[in-house]
């Protein structure tokens, strides 16, 4: 990654562009770093320094194109509204460029004479960050800085903490004073961490700084500014700004989308007719589809019309609008892509019938899968191949991500730009499908739907206190179905990860649960070296997954905080847990779909009281 230029040079007369300045390194971070750690918008320290990551605005050229690979996903492209995604450019040393960082916070202290002011009020040298005062000390970054809910960023006002009792002064900020910050050193609360000014107001801690009212106790109201985008004016804000510490999580959260590339858009073909689709959609009739092909693959066999021809039906059908009016209503696009996807893994797509281009391959196991029935699992399917992308498609700030819903999405960029940041990730999974009759008849028990509600209206309860405007609260997706396949789903995570040798961290679930729907699907979809070795797929035999079921039923019956976990009516954050905790059901963040709410293994298990309320008690029992 690289700061911006301090000026850029303008076009000569002759209209050619000077090439610009050869910019400093301040360090390297993964690519897939640059989409769930260390996104736009997002604070990275290195070594002593902090900054922001900058927009995606092509005409500040924040990020490198030209090292940028496309890639595509057409499910998902049109979902998110972009025509393709790209790969974040490559720390690797034949990059020529990067990823453009911006300094943040601007405050800074000297840890020699205890100055705390602004960066440029040290007099540092060009690209340095020193107190020229101490010998060229290495300042500090401020611990602290303001945010809020609509993602907008600020420092600290740290004049306005210390002047609090003096409203005069602090509301100008023009004491003429010099504030100093130093720690007493007692403790490593922020009763230490001391603010001072020489204009003789009393000195003042940070004690206090992170309540919800403190800035608004000052009359600090939030200004709107985002410091990630190049030039963006401040905007109209009413959210009540928060003191946050600079390396916190909740200073910057991912928005991800995702989709698996699945038949009709899989093969490849996709992508070679990336630039011609726009062209392609606005023929409707066969021959003017082979004229045009012809023309753009001149030579090319390997597009063939029929394969066009199939693409623009099964875009047609993927339409929302093409759907009934009351189904549209009431399914998201996220929702939509689940939905195909389920189709597709029930359907699988053997490889025997596939080119070597193919990017999804599913097929059933060769041996019987009766031994599954007790379970009731149905047939599952062995995903040899699979290609997931995920893309960044905002981020938030201060939003809890333990509640489920998101805050307010804050944009990549100040103009609206085609394409998103993504990493393309490769793997394999198994596909696990319950039995819906079963499950049904099993939802339909007095003592599950208790239990069910319980959670429903804690999380509910959650989602209101956490949100901003209370009229646009979703409502919880607690359901029987969807508690127990998430909590199936994490008991047999950790199966996996005891006896198939990988580590929980390296496996993900995905979900598809809801009226139509009822399985998920576990996978090794990671760019590290735990990716596909055959040895997930393996697990999906019917023999060997009947084993690693009935062992990880027989693990979750017992728990070593039982009996407090099995007794507790709630649990987790906000009570949107119930018989869940670290010891028995709970995941790695990276591998959870819901950041480790709603589960119950009572609802797999039953419960001392109330065996009747475990979907698998019978095959326990025997």
């Amino acid at each position: 990654m690289t700061p911006p230029p301090e000026r850029r040079r303008r076009r000569t007369d002759g209209g050619s562009a000077v090439p610009r300045l050869a910019l400093p390194r301040r360090g390297s971070v993964r690519r897939s770093q640059m989409i769930t750690t260390y996104g736009v918008g997002s604070l990275i320290a290195v070594d002593n320094e902090s900054f922001i990551v900058s927009g995606i605005d092509d005409a500040y050229r924040s990020w490198s194109l030209d090292e940028a690979p496309i890639i595509h996903e057409h499910r998902l492209a049109r979902v998110l509204g972009v025509s393709h995604f790209r790969l974040p450019p490559s720390s690797e040393d034949t990059s020529k460029d990067g990823v453009r960082v911006r300094r943040f916070p601007l405050w800074h202290s000297c840890p020699s004479c205890q100055a705390l002011q602004h960066v440029r009020d040290f007099n540092p040298p060009a690209g340095k960050n020193v107190c020229t005062d101490c010998d060229d000390e290495p300042l500090v970054p401020s611990r602290f800085v303001m945010a809020c809910e609509d993602g907008h960023l600020d420092d600290f006002p740290y004049w306005k903490w210390l002047h609090r009792k003096n409203r005069d002064e602090g509301a100008t900020g023009r004491c003429g004073g010099q504030m100093s910050m130093r720690f007493s050193g007692r403790s490593a609360s922020l009763r230490s961490v001391i603010i001072s000014c020489t204009c003789g107001v009393p000195e003042v801690s940070m004690e206090g700084a992170f309540r919800r009212s403190a800035l608004t106790d000052l009359g600090v109201r939030c200004e709107g500014r985002r410091p990630w985008l190049k030039d963006a004016p401040a905007e109209f804000c009413k959210q009540t700004p928060r003191t946050l510490q600079r390396g916190s999580s909740a200073v910057w959260q991912p928005v991800l989308k995702s989709a698996l590339s699945i038949p009709p858009w899989s093969d490849g073909l996709a992508d070679k007719l990336s630039e011609h689709w726009e062209n392609l959609r606005a023929y409707s009739s066969r021959l003017e589809i082979e004229i045009y092909l012809k023309g753009a693959f001149r030579g090319d066999d390997s597009v063939s019309v029929d394969a066009v021809m199939e693409l623009l039906a099964a875009e047609q059908a993927e339409d929302p609008a093409q759907e009934g009016e009351s189904d549209a209503g009431t399914v998201s696009p996220y929702q939509a892509l689940r939905r195909q996807e389920y189709e597709r893994l029930c359907a699988g797509n053997a490889l025997q019938d596939q080119g070597r281009e193919e990017q999804f391959v599913c097929e059933p196991p060769v041996s019987d899968p009766a031994v599954l029935d007790p379970f009731g699992v149905r047939r599952p399917m062995l995903v040899k191949r699979l290609r997931e992308v995920r893309a960044l498609k905002a981020f938030t700030r201060i939003a809890d991500p333990e509640s489920g819903s998101e805050g307010h999405e804050a944009a990549l960029s100040l103009t609206p730009t085609d394409w998103l940041p993504a990493m393309e990730v490769r793997g394999e999974g198994v596909f696990v499908r319950l039995d819906e009759n079963r499950l049904d008849d099993w939802a339909e028990s007095i003592a599950v739907a208790a239990r069910v509600d319980r959670m429903r209206t804690n999380h509910d309860r959650m989602l209101r206190e956490r949100a901003t405007n209370s009229a646009d609260v979703p409502s919880s997706p607690a359901a029987p179905r969807l508690v127990l396949l998430h909590t199936l789903a994490h008991v047999l995570i950790n199966e996996w990860s005891l006896d198939a040798g990988y580590p929980a961290a390296a496996l993900r679930e995905r979900l598809y649960t809801d009226d139509t729907m009822a399985g998920f699907l576990i996978y090794t979809a990671t760019s590290d070296s735990a990716g596909s070795l055959g040895g997930v797929v393996a697990q999906g035999e019917p023999d060997r997954l009947a084993e690693a079921l009935f062992s990880a039923l027989r693990r979750a019956a017992w728990c070593s905080a039982d009996p407090l976990c099995i007794e507790t009516r709630s649990s987790g954050i906000g009570g949107a847990n119930m018989a869940a905790c670290h010891a028995c059901a709970m995941l790695p963040e990276t591998s959870c779909e819901h950041n480790n709410i709603l589960l119950d293994r009572a609802l797999l298990v039953g419960t001392p009281e109330d065996p009747s309320v475990g979907f698998f008690r019978q095959v326990l029992a025997t």
